[in-house]
Formats: C-alpha cells, sequence, structure tokens
C-alpha cells in the first residue's frame, strides 16, 4: 500500500466511525467530520504534538474543535490514536445517557477534549485565549518548557457569529503567530448553501485584523501538511481556508444540507462504504489502520520525557511552583498575606466602593500570586482591575500580566476560558455588571465546565447612577444566579470583597462574578477575623439569633438594612441583619446552618437594589421586599434608592407592616 493510500485509509476510519455512531445513535452530524477527515488525520498523525499516555502534559499542542457538531471527528480521532479512556465503547454510545462522547465535545468527559465546545464561536474565543496563555508562560518560563501550538477547526457558522470578530481582532492585534485556525470552507449550512445567508470575503476579513491568511485543498493531505507547516513560521495568526466536501463519499449527500445534521441512512452509507472503498463492518478497524493511527499517537513521547527531564533539572522548588500554577493551588504565603489586609482593613475602617476595594485587595493578591492573568474590557479606571505593579501584556512584551481587551466584552469573557482551560495562569476581566448580558455565553460555558474564571463586574446596581437604565443592572444578579454552578459575589464592604476575591481564588471548579459597587460603601465588618464569613454565603452581621425581625440583604444594601436595625431597635424590636454576599454558597450549607440563620421571626424583609427573585426562599410568602421592580432612571444615585423607595424608612416600614 503507498503512503497515499495509507492515509487516505486512516481518514476513511474516522469517516466510517463517524457513520456509524450517528446512524446507530439515529442523531448526529456526520457531514462536517466526514468532509474533514483528511485535515483531521494530518494534523493529529503528522503536526501536532501531544501524547495519549501523558494527556494533560503542560507543552502539548491544544486543538479546539470550535465547530462543535463535528464532534464525532474528534471523539473518532481519540479512540485511533490510543487515549485511553476513548474506548470503542464510547464511541458506540455516541449521545446516549452517562457516556463520555456526547453530542458535542464537552471537557473533563474524556482525556483530549480541551474544552467544551457547540455554541459557536466559543472555541475560536478559548484558543484566543489558549494561545495568549502561552505566549505569557513562554516569556516566563522560556521556551525549553512552554513552546506550543493551538490549533482550531471552524465551521462557516463559528465565522458569522459575532464573537469571532472579537476574537480574531484581538488574536491579530496582540500577534498570536502560534494560533491557526482551520477553516472547514464547505460552503454549506443547514439552511443550504453559505450563499444563502453570507457573502462574506474571509480572507479579506482575517487579514484586515491583523492575520495571515492561506488555502488548500481540504483532501489533499500532501497539500495540507505543506500549507499547516508553512503557517507555523507566520509572525501573525494564521486563519487556513481549506476548501471540503461536507459528507465526503456519500453518494447522493454529499456537498449538501443533508449530509449536516441527520444521520446519512442505511443506504447512503452503504453507498459511501462502496465509494471510499472502506469494505468493513460497522464499528470496525482493520488492525493496518489501527496501527498507523496508534504509532501516530505515539510521535511525541519521546519529546514529552524530554519535556519532563527539562523540568526536573530546574530544580524542585522551581518544578513544586509550576506544578502548583498548573494545578490551580494557592501559595504557602497566600493565607498570610490575606490575613494581614484583612487586619489593615479593620483597623482603619475604610468607606470605599467594593470596586476600590477590589483593586486594593488585587494590590495584595498579585505581590503574591504570578499567575494572576487580568484585564478590563475598555473600563480599567472604571473597573478597578488594573494593580499598581502590572504591566500589560502586549504584541511587543509578553512579560506583563494585564490585558487590554478593549470593547470585546464577549470575547474577553471566552478567551478567559481559554486561559483558564490552558493552565498555569488565574484570569479575570472587568466590565459593567449590565453587560454581563454580553458576556452570558461564556460565562454559561465557564460554569458549565467547572473552570475557575473570575469575571470582575462594576457598578452593579442603580447606584451607578447619570448613566441611566440602559448601564443599570435589574434583574442582572437573579439572571446569573439561575446559572449552575456559578457563585455570585455581592460583597458589602471592603472585607467582604477581600473575602469574596478569596474565595473566587480557592474555586478551582467554579467560576465567580464579583458584583461590586461604584459607589462608596461604609465599613460593616470592624474588627479583625481571620475566618472567611463570606465562605458560608450568608452570616449574621448584627443583633441576637431570636429576634423578631430578620433583615437579608447583599452588597450596598446591607449598610440600608443596619441603618433599618438601628431605627427600629429604638422603637424597641430585636432585629438581626443577615448579609447575604454570595446565595450559591448559603444553599450549600447544611440544613442545622441554614436553619440557624433563617431563623424562626415575625418580621423578613430582604432589600436588594435588583429584582425579587430568588428571595422568597429566605423571607417566605409572607416577608416583605425591598428593591426594583422596574427599569432605573438618569440621576445621581442616591437620588435614585430614594426614587425607588430602596431606604431603611421603607425598610422598617415593611418589617413593622408584618409585626
Amino acid at each position: 500500500m503507498t503512503d497515499q493510500a495509507k492515509t487516505s485509509e486512516m481518514a476513511n476510519a474516522i469517516r466510517a466511525l463517524t457513520m456509524d455512531a450517528v446512524q446507530k445513535a439515529n442523531i448526529g452530524h456526520p457531514g462536517m467530520p466526514m468532509g474533514a477527515a483528511d485535515i483531521a488525520t494530518v494534523l493529529f498523525t503528522k503536526i501536532m504534538k501531544f501524547d495519549p499516555k501523558a494527556p494533560n502534559w503542560p507543552d502539548r499542542d491544544r486543538f479546539v474543535l470550535s465547530a462543535g457538531h463535528g464532534s464525532m471527528l474528534l471523539y473518532s480521532a481519540l479512540h485511533l490514536l490510543g487515549y485511553e479512556d476513548m474506548s470503542m465503547e464510547d464511541i458506540k454510545n455516541f449521545r446516549q445517557l452517562g457516556a463520555k462522547t456526547a453530542g458535542h465535545p464537552e471537557y473533563g468527559h474524556a482525556s483530549g477534549i480541551e474544552t467544551t465546545t457547540g455554541p459557536l464561536g466559543q472555541g475560536i474565543g478559548n484558543a484566543v485565549g489558549m494561545a495568549m496563555a502561552e505566549a505569557k508562560l513562554a516569556a516566563d518560563y522560556g521556551a525549553e518548557l512552554v513552546d506550543h501550538y493551538t490549533y482550531a477547526i471552524a465551521g462557516d457558522g463559528c465565522l458569522m457569529e459575532g464573537i469571532s470578530q472579537e476574537a480574531i481582532a484581538l488574536a491579530g492585534h496582540l500577534k498570536l503567530n502560534k494560533l491557526i485556525v482551520i477553516w472547514d470552507d464547505n460552503d454549506i449550512t443547514i439552511d443550504g448553501a453559505v450563499s444563502l445567508s453570507d457573502s462574506t470575503d474571509q480572507h479579506a476579513r482575517f487579514r484586515a485584523s491583523g492575520w495571515n491568511t492561506l488555502s488548500v485543498d481540504g483532501h489533499d493531505q500532501d497539500a495540507i501538511e505543506a500549507v499547516l507547516l508553512e503557517a507555523q513560521k507566520s509572525d501573525k495568526p494564521t486563519l487556513i481556508a481549506a476548501k471540503t466536501v461536507i459528507g465526503f463519499g456519500a453518494p447522493t449527500k454529499a456537498g449538501t444540507s443533508a449530509a449536516h445534521g441527520a444521520p446519512l441512512g442505511d443506504d447512503e452509507i452503504a453507498g459511501a462504504r462502496k465509494a471510499l472503498g472502506w469494505d468493513h463492518e460497522p464499528f470496525f478497524v482493520p488492525d493496518a489502520v489501527m496501527d498507523e493511527w496508534r504509532l501516530a499517537g505515539l510521535r511525541s513521547t519521546k519529546h514529552r520525557i524530554a519535556w519532563e527531564e527539562r523540568l526536573e533539572g530546574k530544580g524542585a522548588e522551581f518544578k513544586a511552583n509550576f506544578d502548583r500554577r498548573e494545578t490551580g493551588g494557592l501559595p504557602t504565603g497566600f493565607k498570610k498575606a490575606i490575613a494581614n489586609f484583612k487586619r489593615e482593613i479593620a483597623d482603619e475602617k475604610p468607606k470605599w466602593a467594593t470596586r476600590v476595594a477590589s483593586q486594593k485587595s488585587l494590590n495584595v493578591i498579585n505581590s503574591v500570586l504570578p499567575e494572576m492573568f487580568g484585564g478590563s474590557a475598555d473600563l480599567t479606571g472604571s473597573n478597578n482591575t488594573k494593580s499598581g505593579d502590572q504591566v500589560a501584556f502586549t504584541a511587543d512584551d509578553r512579560s506583563g500580566s494585564y490585558v487590554y481587551y478593549g470593547i470585546r466584552e464577549h470575547g474577553m469573557a471566552a478567551a478567559m476560558n481559554g486561559i483558564a482551560l490552558h493552565g498555569g495562569l488565574a484570569p479575570y476581566g472587568g466590565t459593567f455588571m449590565v453587560f454581563t448580558d454580553y458576556c452570558r455565553p461564556a460565562i454559561r460555558l465557564s460554569a458549565l465546565m467547572g473552570i475557575r474564571s473570575i469575571y470582575v463586574m462594576t457598578h452593579d446596581s442603580i447606584g451607578l447612577g447619570e448613566d441611566g437604565p440602559t448601564h443599570q443592572p435589574v434583574e442582572h444578579l437573579a439572571a446569573l444566579r439561575a446559572i449552575p454552578n456559578l457563585n455570585v459575589f455581592r460583597p458589602a464592604d471592603a472585607t467582604e470583597t477581600l473575602e469574596c476575591w478569596e474565595i473566587s481564588l480557592k474555586s478551582k471548579k467554579t467560576p465567580s462574578i464579583l458584583a461590586l459597587t461604584r459607589q462608596g460603601l461604609p465599613a460593616l465588618r470592624t474588627s479583625f477575623d481571620e475566618k472567611n464569613r463570606c465562605a458560608k454565603g450568608a452570616y449574621s452581621l448584627y443583633g441576637d439569633s431570636d429576634a423578631e425581625v430578620v433583615l437579608f440583604a447583599s452588597g450596598s444594601e446591607v449598610s440600608v438594612a443596619m441603618d433599618a436595625a438601628k431605627a427600629l431597635e429604638k422603637d424597641k424590636h430585636s432585629v438581626r441583619v443577615v448579609s447575604v454576599p454570595c446565595m450559591e454558597l448559603f444553599e450549600k450549607q447544611d440544613a442545622d446552618y441554614r436553619k440557624e440563620i433563617i431563623g424562626s421571626a415575625k418580621s423578613y424583609v430582604a432589600v436588594e437594589a435588583g429584582i425579587e427573585m430568588g428571595w422568597q426562599k429566605y423571607i417566605g410568602q409572607n416577608g416583605k421586599f425591598v428593591g426594583m421592580s422596574t427599569f432605573g432612571a438618569s440621576a445621581p444615585g442616591p437620588e435614585l434608592f430614594e426614587h425607588f423607595g430602596i431606604t431603611a424608612k421603607v425598610v422598617v416600614e415593611a418589617a413593622k407592616s408584618q409585626l
């Protein structure tokens, strides 16, 4: 068998496994994997650096299947390459309950799945973040330890989604030359020909964004190898337009939308087997073909072993720190630094906005965590995300730890996910709280994947004032709290802000939202307590355990509740104030603690400058909520709180109405 025939058979193994798995599941997307099989074969067997026996090797090349609907392309390749946790049984159970082979690739289900993709364009954003992480870590550690590429396969849908422009513009600006995106240019979407909905010159678009662009026949494996090697030499990120036929090999459906998102059917599969010369039973790969794939999977073992020897040669202390950063652990000095700053806050009792408290916390955190990698979507001075000693990460200086993301909230959040997934860095990024709407798809995916992305969202309520209702978040806290596995923090003062940062950094498998104020807030925690009281999500800040009135609040409204408590006490009512910096953590506490905090009072009031949704479980059906039920308005913040009735006086009236 000639080399060309051999590699064609290797690609056909992907096509056959795809057809069979989709047909058995009776649902799926066979067209993209069949069309891109030659690309994947070259990429995985001749170009990429990885080791199936050590799938988490830090210096491996990263692969992102941005066109996640073509998941069988990745699953087939992982099985053929010898990844132990991608068996033939997993392939046979494609899209079935409990299987690793979900409809779209899901991070954590199996080795070799670098990120969760499916929502189109997100993968490109992740890939940009991974390339940023590689460039930053190469500056930190040197090319002898960090020297790898990030590859992504994207379809027309990925390129049409708006997030792709944010991502590619950032990548081009930063000259991320070790990022290579392969465009599966098959001219087909679900509705039919791409020409029905789009006529963009993608080459011109990418070049205008600072990219190198190349073209190749996506079924000519020699040409694919040559163009990938050429892309590696570029001083810019590269787009490779690979012209392919969707559903390659299918006798009547190839090149049509009929191959995109449905099983081919028994007759079409039989015809495809004949056209491809694949005369084998379903889910069978001949030993000769499998051997070639498995040998290809071992190509980089020697490179991985040499890399491990280089890391060992750096000494035990260096290696321990490298490994700590890779696994997301915190150094021994972190706890002491937090405690020292908390003591300072207790002594000084500053009346900071929590966005200011966040920046001052970052000054401390960044001094002991070199892995912190932050930024803002063009709101650095407003989000207070840049600590005093940070310098910019740029195309010319990769040593910096601060990213100017530009007005690209969605692209920033997706890139942060890629940075977190890459390992070695702790990403955080800021914008206004109201623009979590722009970031939401990426925030949701960070929660789904269980990764440590930290979103610093300032200007968290009507308290921001004159910018008006377009910029004043009202429903956003409730909307974010609806996302599973997302900690939504709304600290009430400087001490709580520091504690919320501490929890966020310790939460390796849960992303965090830090909802922070523009306006200054009084210090409520006025004595030092080394224990992190925010860690339980809610705690009694003031008052007696058996009080007749319980006031719940978060963020800036905790001080409103405290003022109301003092007024109620003057009228001889016993009051307890509960600060609720994180509902999600409170819900995780045991029943006894939750019962202790909620208590059995006669009167319950919750106060928050947002909508009521979510508070009923604490105040009950008869409790009162003081907050927002409409959009905000344009006026100074204090006037707005008065106008919308988020005041101590209104809280007092709500409490008394139940007594």
